[in-house]
This record gives structure tokens, sequence and C-alpha cells, in this order.
């Protein structure tokens, strides 16, 4: 029996949370450096982190990047999220809406308005499914329905390519993009799944309509590796494992973005794992820093323990711009040493 994409996104929480997962690319955060100012001339308390995001007021630059729904168990998770991103006001991804499309039961795993009515969510779906069905109209329905205030678009072929049966028809998306951009009145952010977007790329999604990118790269969690573990076959977790160091990593991924366009909003994520690592991204030209698996973690243990995180990374982060002598956020592309 074909497995079907409830019980696919469930696998994908059981190895995410007990698998390693991660890639074998070292994402190089150590190898960025920041300026240390030992007379920074301003207080603590002076440092303002918030930031707005296509329009979007933040108290921090930091989204719950996309990670579940689709399976009864993420619901709890995905609540949890939203109430802690919503207390923090930061924004919140979810995970694939393909799941509630195909069965509008499992929206109560994706619609957290009831528990966050004001949190900034993004609803989400995988970019290739516009050639296996999804209509723009449908595209419309999952945002209206979930009360988003964007929608991500996600690019993941060596994901597919690695499940078995996997949905792995890319041809002529592009114009099929660009009449979605054009048909939602919310703007529609690309990202890629842990493999990053090069910079030619990313122009031809601007191209598109598409109103943000999301670095999305290598030296986080590795969905091949993921797709690997949950296949159970030996041959094809051999094959996954020899993408498990694939990709872009995130910093230099974010850089050359910022470089190629150096006016369209970009969120860096893929192996940020703490505070400094999102000074660090802000600093290379990111306006968001994204982390998934230590939200997912998080979420999987307690609200409680959502919002210890969300209060570690804004700490972290305040105090790494209080560190260069910034009291903005925008003044940390000045303080890369």
């Amino acid at each position: 029996m074909a497995e079907s994409t409830e019980q696919r996104k469930s696998r994908h929480l059981d190895v995410c949370l007990d698998e390693d997962v991660a890639s074998r690319l070292d994402a190089g955060w150590e190898a960025v450096r920041l300026r240390h100012e030992a007379l920074p001339e301003i207080a603590l308390a002076d440092v303002d982190v918030s930031t707005v995001f296509l329009g979007l007021a933040l108290r921090a630059p930091l989204l719950i990047s996309s990670m579940t729904g689709g399976t009864v168990r993420a619901a709890e998770i995905n609540r949890r999220l939203a109430r802690g991103a919503e207390a923090a006001g930061i924004a919140f991804a979810l995970g694939s809406g393909r799941a509630m499309l195909e069965d509008d039961g499992l929206r109560t795993t994706f619609d957290v308005r009831a528990v966050a009515p004001k949190v900034v969510v993004f609803a989400n779906l995988g970019a290739v499914q516009l050639n296996y069905g999804v209509r723009t109209e449908d595209a419309r329905r999952l945002v209206d329905a979930l009360g988003a205030n964007g929608l991500y678009l996600h690019l993941n072929p060596l994901q597919e390519a690695l499940q078995s049966g996997g949905d792995t028809n890319f041809r002529s998306l592009e114009p099929k993009i660009a009449a979605l951009c054009a048909a939602l009145e919310v703007p529609v952010i690309a990202k890629s799944v842990g493999s990053g977007i090069a910079p030619s790329t990313a122009a031809r999604l601007v191209d598109c309509g598409v109103a943000a990118i999301d670095v999305a790269g290598a030296g986080g969690t590795s969905w091949a590796r993921v797709e690997g573990k949950r296949s159970g076959d030996p041959a094809r977790e051999r094959i996954a494992e020899a993408f498990g160091d694939w990709g872009y990593p995130t910093p230099r991924a974010t850089a050359a973005l910022r470089a190629a366009l150096p006016l369209v909003p970009l969120v860096a994520s893929g192996g940020i794992r703490d505070g400094v690592q999102v000074a660090k991204a802000l600093a290379l030209g990111a306006d968001l820093a994204g982390l998934a698996l230590p939200f997912l973690r998080a979420a999987d243990e307690s609200d409680a323990a959502v919002a210890a995180l969300i209060d570690e990374l804004v700490t972290a982060l305040r105090i790494a711009l209080f560190a260069t002598g910034s009291r903005a956020i925008g003044e940390l592309r000045d303080a890369l040493a």
C-alpha cells in the first residue's frame, strides 16, 4: 500500500526528533567574525532588535522555520510554536499544506489562529505541486483558511528525487510560479530545503514575482539524510547519505544572495543554532534568521521550552549588537570583522 502524505509527515517527525539528520557539511559560522567594540558608547538598554519584514512588524528578526503539519501529532507542536511566536512578536512558517489540500480534516493540524490570532504566520506549499494538480485557487484557499500573511513556496528537487515515488517533474515551473505570484493577494517567499539557492536561481524567482528569498542553506538538517533514514531501504539510504554534504553553506549563500540582490528581502536559515549566529546572518545581509530543528525539539517538550528558546536567542542577539556597538539591526552590516 502506498504511504499517505499524513503517514510520511509523521515519519518525518520521528526521524528528525530521534535520529542524526544533520548535514555532514559544516555551515561555517565560525569563519564569520563580528567586530568586538570595547567602547560601544551605548547602553545595552539602547539596543533595539525590532524590524519590519514584507511590511509586517516584528519585535525580533526571527522566524520559526517550516517544519510540520498534516499529521495529528503536529497539531499541538504547531500550536505551541504559534503561541510562542505571538508572545515574542516573531514570525512562524508552517509546514507544507499539501496534506490539508488533500484532506480538509487535517486543517486543525495547521490552523493556529484560535491560539495565536495575531501571529505573523506563513502557509507553505511545494512549488513542484503546481505540476501535480495544485492550482492557484488551491493556494489561495490554503492561505485564506489559515489566515496566513504570506505563502512559502519550497523548492526541493533533491528531496523529491530521494523519496520513493517522489514528485520529480520540475519542468516549466517558472510560468506557473509567476502566475501564482500575480494572482495571490499575499507575498510569496521562495525557499530551498537545506541545500541553498544560487543567486542566478534567486534572480529568476524574483523575476517571477517572488517577494522574498529564504536561503535555507546547507549546514543544518539534511533532508536527503531524512529521506534516506525514512525509506527503510538500505540501498536508498546509502544513496541519500552520498548527498549528506550537498548544497551551499548558509553563510556563503546568504552573502552571495545579498551581493547579487541588494534590495530583495532575505531570510537566512540552515544550521543557525544560537543568537550569535543569528547576528552573523544579519551582518551578512539577511533580514530575518530562521531556525527549525531547535524549535521542533522545544515544541515537542512544552510551551515553556519554546518560550525559553526564543528568549535565549533574542538575549544573545541583543548582547551581540551591544558588543559590536550596534544600536539596531541595520548597523550590524558594518560590524563584520
